[in-house]
């Protein structure tokens, strides 16, 4: 499929061209970051220009983390997106199944083991003096590179997506028809999107979460060989979960051919949700039996290695339990999915947008009370000798939640990545034209030994889609669920810092202390803005695409769009993503510093506000968006009514979907914790300037009032600046002009 793998290419390029371009955008947001590295270590810390250096240094290692296992991710999923189209010839669902998987564990096992590598190299070659605030620079920058990866990527993929989905509507033309300038978008958004941000997101978050458990350990343990064992344990369980994924990817890789190999019919789902929960088990397994080995006895308690081991096996076993949840929202075979697709019926796109905001309420609270109970065992087990020690066993607790949350983190970015790679299949099948090619059956026959059958492929390849769609809602509360908790460890480090460990003005720390109390109401503010905000730039880049491609799209005496146009749609999409993540990045970047410098515990307060907040409210747009994305699947694929009134109300359900799904709800995740991991230098350089003497305190209020104006400023932008009518489009020929010139 020579064709195929020249789309392939096409799109790669494309998707490097994006790349290449947020690659200089990031570091101009690492301009702002260095600013205050170098106002707090160099200046207020007085460190020597060297450790400062290093640490910036480290800063850029983290981005470069980020930003080059994306490259990786982008350069795996476009090749396996033909591959996948190809495989579907043969009419047999089993190779369109493995080839997507198979991509996917080779960005989880990439992402996870360069991770790994470099922590260790900051932990065992960074002297130790130097060690914490390189891993600090560390996670600000992947946190940073993640952030924009996602935030922007996600604005990207769902401009190019729902330009692309409504000329469906317009022009009654079958999906991913090659005649639409919108659909090489669509795939450059899909990897840019939906391959990029989780492959960048992943990464980050395997790292900040070892950082909130590393700083904790060195914050709240007491006993220094405690420690120690601590962070040795910590490091052989990493280095065993790897080993975990893989081993249970070849387990389950046997178990999926046995069953399915040489079947006719198979349903997509199920493999991957033994996978799920063979990793889970098994990692469940090796944490006991490595617990049991590096910490037999600590402080004096040989129960603890049992107890510890618990306290993870909650956060893995919540990484199969929350994607059995998500499912029952968004699978194709859920009830919810299919209350959406009756509702359609006779209701239309407004009963079919109910019933998909009915899910993602549902599902918020269903996942959310699933967290507290693992929690709760968590805690439960935390009172039970951990408390002579360290401080505040319970967080460290919750730490190891998330910890065991990412256990498994190689098989949940496979099942992320799964995703994107089954949507683009079925859109380079479409736009190779592989059926009006002449003599092409006899050609596949003679060189592979293929029956082609046309029809069949489709339809495997639109039902692979759909487990793609569910599999692609489970990891997303996998992933903010392990922010907001690992967040809860980061922000308990802040408090250390703040009450020197726990011993003064820890009266603040309560709803009896006003600040604290407005910075858990400011916390929600913001997050509610930032889903406008993302959601804003994909409207009006949406709307700005839509109007080019309706202006110069050409239904009759062409076969495809040209390069031209579809490189234009390119440039609209990403043209509004950078538009959107600058605002958007400035906004955090100055609200951070704004509350850090109106009061310490104040910050405190917003930093828990913005966790709780983003955790249900990204579960609600995920698990919405899943529903709605899913009902349009069943009415193409199981009902087989594409171009009817019904299958309309579900397209314009699944564009509203859309950006809840990979633009607000995703990037909720990276903001929490780049928030979490600047905001411990911010908070530290507030108080350093309001110990500066007699005047130190009003000089943070001056500055808080200063930065507070300054976010203001971003976030009228991303609004008033962002509007369809504020933004004039760039003239462009029309297709009438076009029909004339030829």
């Amino acid at each position: 499929m020579r064709a195929g793998a020249g789309l392939s290419e096409l799109i790669y390029e494309t998707c490097k061209t994006y790349l290449i371009t947020q690659g200089k955008f990031i570091l101009i947001l690492e301009a702002f970051i260095a600013v205050v590295i170098v106002l707090y270590f160099g200046v207020l810390s007085q460190m020597e220009p060297l450790r400062v250096v290093i640490i910036l240094l480290f800063s850029l290692v983290g981005i470069a983390g980020s930003y080059g296992v994306a490259w990786f991710g982008i350069r795996v999923n476009t090749f396996a997106n033909s591959r996948t189209a190809f495989a579907s010839l043969e009419g047999r669902p089993f190779p369109i199944y493995v080839i997507p998987l198979r991509a996917g564990m080779s960005i989880g096992m990439m992402l996870i083991s360069v991770e790994l590598l470099i922590m260790l190299c900051i932990l065992l070659f960074i002297p130790g003096d130097y060690a914490g605030p390189c891993f600090i620079g560390f996670a600000i920058g992947e946190s940073l590179g993640a952030a924009a990866l996602r935030i922007a990527g996600g604005i990207f993929t769902k401009i190019a997506d729902i330009g692309s989905d409504l000329m469906k509507i317009v022009f009654k033309i079958k999906e991913d028809d090659a005649r639409n300038p919108g659909v090489i978008a669509d795939c450059t958004g899909d990897n840019a999107g939906d391959s990029v941000g989780p492959s960048a997101d992943g990464f980050e978050t395997y790292g900040v979460t070892g950082v909130a458990l590393i700083t904790f350990i060195l914050l709240g343990v007491r006993n220094p060989t405690v420690q120690v064992q601590l962070l040795v344990w910590i490091f052989v369980m990493r280095i065993m979960m790897i080993i975990a994924s893989a081993g249970s990817y070849f387990i389950n890789d046997m178990i999926a051919k046995a069953r399915f190999r040489d079947k006719a019919v198979m349903n997509f789902e199920a493999p991957l949700t033994s996978l799920v929960w063979i990793t889970s088990l098994v990692s469940v397994a090796i944490t006991f039996i490595i617990s049991k080995l590096t910490i037999p006895l600590l402080g004096g308690d040989p129960t603890l290695w049992w107890k510890l081991s618990l306290i993870i096996s909650c956060g893995t076993l919540a990484g199969a339990i929350i994607p059995e949840l998500v499912k029952v929202f968004t699978s194709t075979e859920s009830k919810h999915v299919a209350e959406v697709v009756t509702s359609s019926r006779e209701g239309g796109a407004s009963l079919n947008i109910l019933s998909g905001l009915v899910a993602g309420n549902f599902s918020a609270y269903w996942l959310g009370i699933s967290i507290v109970i693992l929690m709760s065992i968590a805690y439960y087990f935390s009172t039970m000798g951990l408390d002579p020690l360290m401080v505040a066993a319970p967080v460290f607790a919750f730490g190891l939640v998330a910890f065991g949350f990412l256990g498994m983190g190689p098989v949940t970015i496979a099942v992320d990545s799964y995703g994107p790679v089954t949507d683009n299949a079925q859109s380079v099948y479409e736009l190779s034209l592989i059926e009006t090619v002449p003599d092409v059956e006899a050609e596949i026959k003679r060189d592979f030994n293929i029956d082609v059958n046309f029809g069949r492929a489709k339809h495997l390849l639109e039902e692979n889609d759909g487990a793609g769609n569910t599999f692609k809602a489970t990891a997303k509360p996998v992933l903010i669920g392990t922010a907001v908790v690992g967040a809860t460890t980061m922000i308990f480090s802040i408090m250390m810092t703040l009450t020197n460990g726990l011993t003064t003005d820890t009266q603040s720390l309560s709803l009896l202390h006003a600040p604290f109390v407005l910075g858990l109401i400011t916390g929600g503010a913001v997050i509610y803005w930032f889903t406008g905000a993302s959601i804003q730039a994909v409207t009006t880049g949406a709307y700005r695409a839509v109007e080019f491609i309706k202006a110069n799209i050409r239904l009759e005496g062409v076969e495809k769009a040209s390069v031209e146009d579809s490189k234009k749609v390119v440039q609209i999409c990403t043209q509004y993503a950078q538009k959107g993540m600058f605002n958007i990045f400035l906004t955090v970047f100055f609200s951070t510093l704004a509350f850090a410098f109106v009061e310490p515990f104040f910050f405190i307060g917003y930093l828990i506000s913005i966790a709780i907040f983003g955790l249900y409210q990204a579960i609600f747009m995920a698990n919405a968006g899943g529903a709605w994305d899913n009902a349009k699947k069943v009415v193409e694929v199981d009902l087989k009514q594409k171009g009817t009134p019904l299958h309309d109300a579900t397209v314009v359900g699944d564009t509203v979907g859309d950006p809840f799904k990979d633009t607000s709800s995703v990037a909720l995740n990276p903001v929490i914790k780049f928030t979490t991991l600047f905001g411990l230098l911010a908070v530290e350089l507030a108080v350093s300037i309001a110990h500066q003497g007699e005047n130190g305190p009003m000089i943070t209020h001056i500055l808080a009032a200063v930065f507070f104006l300054a976010s203001t400023l971003f976030i009228w932008r991303s609004f008033h600046k962002m509007r369809i009518g504020a933004i004039k489009p760039e003239p462009a020929k029309t297709r009438v002009d076009r029909m004339a010139a030829d």
